[in-house]
């Protein structure tokens, strides 16, 4: 049985740093999931500078419009955030912020759609609680939490351009939380 929709896993997520480590671990969870046959698309962190999001001003920017409109036509989502000071950074909570804008939608929020996550932090406690805060922001927003997150040391793993890292267990982390998210989308779209 072939769906004659695309199926498409937008990942979202990086700091404003080119080639950061929290962006290339999203391109290592995109990679894998695009291998199970999705379409995948990527929303770094330089694409993330946004306004503020405010629910008062209903105007968008360009940045701001591709995202909301990449989120509603994604049948999942991987989302990395690196953090900072024990959390996830301003730049992912803002973006995830305007998906409040899909709260109308017929498939509001991210009601029905596998959520991968994971924090790349520069030691245990950051990445953990980073993690713990994108899982519970996923559940406000409807989003169902793959069963594994990853919680990534940058203290003693370091992502290289190539798709690798110095700790083969990450890559293999990211890997499943990339398959798990489009297992997921491929069997809600048949």
């Amino acid at each position: 049985m072939t769906s004659a929709k695309k199926v498409k896993v937008l990942g979202i997520g990086g700091s404003l740093r080119e080639g950061s480590q929290s962006e290339r671990a999203l391109r290592i969870a995109l990679a894998a999931a695009e291998e199970r046959g999705v379409v995948t698309e990527l929303i770094p962190g330089p694409e993330l500078v946004l306004p503020f999001y405010d629910t008062a001003i209903p105007e968008r920017d360009e940045r701001a419009r591709k995202l909301i409109e990449g989120v509603r036509q994604a049948d999942g989502l991987i989302v990395v955030s690196p953090g900072y000071h024990g959390g996830l950074s301003g730049l992912v909570k803002n973006a995830l912020d305007y998906i409040e804008d899909l709260r109308e939608d017929a498939r509001p929020y991210l009601d029905g759609r596998a959520v991968g996550l994971a924090a790349v932090a520069y030691g245990w406690q950051a990445a953990v609680t980073t993690l713990e805060q994108l899982r519970t922001i996923t559940h406000a927003l409807r989003g169902w939490s793959t069963p594994l997150g990853g919680s990534i040391n940058s203290a003693e793993t370091k992502f290289d351009e190539g798709g690798g890292a110095s700790d083969e267990k990450s890559v293999r982390t990211l890997r499943l939380i990339g398959e798990q998210v489009a297992e997921h989308a491929l069997l809600r779209a048949h």
